[in-house]
């Protein structure tokens, strides 16, 4: 078949990668990225550490409102399928890229297939949870990580196409491992002065903690009052927001430029404890067996929380400061997100569905 992947932000950078290589083994792929993220750090670094692909396609559509990045991503999308007349769409998680290429393709009658499916915070003023939602319903693949994912597509009548294969981070997490050599490590920790499990690592970037100002000023208080060291990448929005707030920071609270991949899992591992609102640093603390905060008052890793390694503490600066103080995690780790191969599992679902759906691609 041939497959036009839709990707943009870095946390599909991440998931995409150990699928990409294996779907270019057994298929034609075309690489749209959209630009939602075009950062160095956030964007190309990630492209150069896991081996992805130059992308055939690069829209370039950079920041803006959720309608106007969303609408020239619709755009440059629409434009290009009909020219590239793919078999399938492949879309990742739930950033504004996923529902456009969602979008796109399904107006074109093209399948959709969504790797991240059935995920939940059940907040519908989450911008990712609407993106995730409207993905989920135009899809006729849907890869789900957990089965908590299946039992929430059950219960929106999404039954037909669903497959539970596993997470892709771990796929991902597993291949970052290896890459992370000892010697990368205690560079990095050399360069920052950190000792291992005597720091704290955060990071918040959800627009629920960037743009409310109430929000973003509980967090800060809250990391500045903390006695260990805090060290703290800023995603361009968080930068933008504290910048406008005009915060100092704590002399305990260093300010990072945005990490690449590999980096960022070094100082996950070695951290003491994470404090987030991020999905996906969610799952690497779990996998790495790294306490985690999530400031947010819900989730749509609840299994994290279930398991007794995570913490939804939101973003009052007490809750932040005793959960730092007395947080342990409880129970064990169940793998719940599946082995690291959740790459061959959709491999093998999408030959199986191109041997039982002739590809009739668009015409002319």
């Amino acid at each position: 078949m041939k497959i036009l992947s839709v990707v943009g932000a870095r946390p599909q950078f991440i998931k995409a990668a150990p699928l990409c290589q294996k779907l270019r083994r057994a298929h034609q792929e075309v690489l749209l990225h959209t630009g939602q993220h075009y950062d160095y750090l956030l964007s190309q670094v990630f492209f150069e550490e896991l081996g992805l692909p130059k992308p055939d396609y690069n829209l370039g559509v950079g920041s803006g409102s959720h309608g106007l990045q969303t609408a020239r991503m619709l755009m440059g999308i629409e434009k290009i399928l009909p020219k590239d007349k793919p078999d399938l769409v492949l879309v990742y998680g739930d950033t504004n890229s996923t529902l456009a290429g969602a979008l796109a393709a399904a107006k074109l009658r093209i399948p959709v297939a969504h790797v991240e499916a059935g995920l939940r915070s059940f907040d519908p003023q989450m911008p990712e949870e609407i993106n995730r939602v409207l993905t989920d319903h135009l899809s006729i693949l849907l890869f789900c990580p957990t089965s908590t994912a299946l039992r929430n597509l059950r219960a929106e009548g999404i039954r037909k196409g669903v497959y539970r294969v596993g997470d892709v981070m771990v796929d991902a997490l597993q291949a970052g491992l290896r890459l992370t050599t000892r010697a990368r490590a205690s560079a990095l920790l050399e360069r920052l002065n950190l000792t291992p499990k005597t720091y704290l690592l955060a990071t918040f970037h959800r627009a629920a903690n960037t743009d409310d100002l109430r929000n973003l000023s509980s967090i800060l208080a809250a990391l500045s009052s903390l006695p260990e060291p805090v060290i703290l990448p800023l995603h361009p929005r968080t930068r933008k927001a504290i910048k406008a707030l005009g915060w100092k920071a704590h002399p305990t609270v260093r300010l990072l430029e945005p990490l690449s991949y590999l980096d960022n899992l070094i100082l996950e591992k070695n951290a003491r404890l994470i404090l987030t609102d991020s999905g996906g640093m969610q799952k690497e603390a779990y996998l790495l067996g790294v306490p985690c905060l999530t400031l947010r008052i819900e989730t749509e890793w609840v299994e994290t929380v279930k398991a007794g390694w995570n913490l939804l503490v939101g973003t009052d600066p007490g809750s932040i400061r005793r959960a730092v103080r007395d947080f342990k995690p409880e129970g064990r780790r169940k793998s719940f997100l599946g082995k690291g191969n959740a790459s061959d599992k959709i491999l093998s679902i999408l030959k199986a569905f191109g041997e039982r759906y002739p590809c009739k691609r668009l015409s002319g």
